[in-house]
């Protein structure tokens, strides 16, 4: 597939790090879906365990990490600074964060690192068996994307705050000292604009960025199933039907995907990620002038798409126009600064402009920029071989 500058194609909505309103609860599961979202004889069996139970749920080794490192600090310091001290120190967990994939608790733990979901879905773990009183926070900011191939990702972001429990055995969140939590480096908390979750919502992000995932890797069956989930634990999720239209779109099913999109813009009129699918698959159907309405609705709302010049400045680099490509990223970069891939292309442009002192400065960027080891580990390799005596 492909995607013009003036529509998104096959955008998910996918949250790598999120969070919401209220305090979190055990609720499980929610209201059940609404008739006609879901088509199992279309999908085979997902490949993994796809359990809400999972998503929060401690082993042993983190219970000992619990009670043998954290909870002797507690008497001098509080439950608190203690947790907070483990989580940040380099002497105890060293977490790390990467973007490439989201992992549960158990998993987060195992590897020391995660997407911001994943390290607050962890450190929600470890608050809990420290008795202490855990809120999830999704965090309003300004729109982030990331790609894999054809599918675009618009990421946000959550945190969390811990706090004691009120001594009185009240149940509520009034009279809890809040202390946030954010995995993000150089947030401002105080100027954060925040939305208490529930615990629903966590989980059903978390499983809306596995079904994403799995789509990214081409497994639309996994990716089915963990969106149909997602759906389950909570009905009133918009991102998770938009990543359901999808992967009944990658399946092939457009009458199933146009159905789910539908659903979802009717609760979402002006979700733009929601427009631009349902737009592509009434192409796909054949429908061109109810697609075309679509697309002009989405261009009246986003005059450029994410990636639009991004995306011409990939086909100036193919012609060789490396002054074009080198103006079209600067331009993405002016919408996205802080996006390592804008600058890594704008980095190569300019390398063969001869411009190779602004080079290696977006190379760097680039690379203080990477969300994710592998991400990393390129860059850091190609800013070596760029400081050479010539790049190859």
């Amino acid at each position: 597939m492909k995607r013009t500058s003036h529509q998104l194609m096959a955008v998910v909505a996918v949250l790598l790090c999120l969070a919401i309103t209220g305090c979190a609860t055990n609720k499980s599961l929610a209201v059940a879906a609404p008739p006609g979202m879901f088509n199992d004889a279309l999908f085979a069996p997902p490949s993994e365990r796809i359990s809400a139970d999972d998503v929060f749920a401690l082993n042993e080794e983190m219970r000992r990490y619990v009670h043998e490192e954290i909870a002797p600090r507690v008497r001098a310091a509080g439950p608190e600074r203690a947790l907070l001290n483990a989580l940040y120190a380099k002497s105890q967990l060293r977490l790390d964060y990467d973007a490439a994939m989201t992992r549960n608790a158990r998993e987060a733990f195992a590897v020391r690192s995660g997407n911001c979901l994943s390290l607050v879905i962890m450190t929600a773990a470890f608050a809990r068996e420290l008795n202490l009183s855990v809120r999830f926070h999704n965090v309003f900011a300004e729109e982030t994307w990331d790609r894999s191939g054809d599918l675009y990702f618009f990421i946000g972001h959550v945190n969390l705050a811990i706090g004691a429990k009120p001594s009185s055995g009240w149940n509520g969140s009034f009279g809890v000292a809040w202390t946030t939590i954010d995995f993000l480096q150089g947030q401002d908390l105080k100027g954060q604009r925040l939305e208490v979750i529930e615990e629903p919502r966590i989980v059903a992000m978390y499983m809306n960025n596995k079904a994403a995932e799995a789509l990214a890797r081409g497994n639309i069956d996994d990716a089915y199933a963990w969106a149909r989930e997602a759906i389950r634990h909570d009905r009133d999720f918009v991102a998770a039907y938009n990543t359901l239209g999808v992967a009944y779109q990658r399946r092939n099913a457009l009458p199933e995907s146009e159905r789910v999109l539908r659903y979802a813009l009717a609760r979402e009129s002006g979700n733009l990620h929601v427009m631009g699918n349902l737009a592509l698959v009434l192409k796909r159907l054949g429908r061109i002038d109810e697609s075309e309405l679509m697309s002009a609705q989405l261009r009246r709302l986003q005059p450029v798409a994410p990636f639009a010049y991004f995306e011409q400045g990939m086909v100036a680099m193919q012609q060789r126009d490396y002054r074009k490509a080198r103006a079209l990223f600067e331009r993405e970069l002016s919408r996205a600064a802080d996006f390592h891939e804008f600058h890594f292309w704008l980095a190569i442009a300019q390398f063969n402009l001869g411009e190779t002192e602004s080079a290696r400065e977006h190379l760097r960027l680039a690379l203080v920029n990477s969300t994710t080891r592998e991400q990393h580990q390129l860059y850091s390799a190609k800013l070596h071989k760029m400081e050479g005596p010539r790049a190859q």
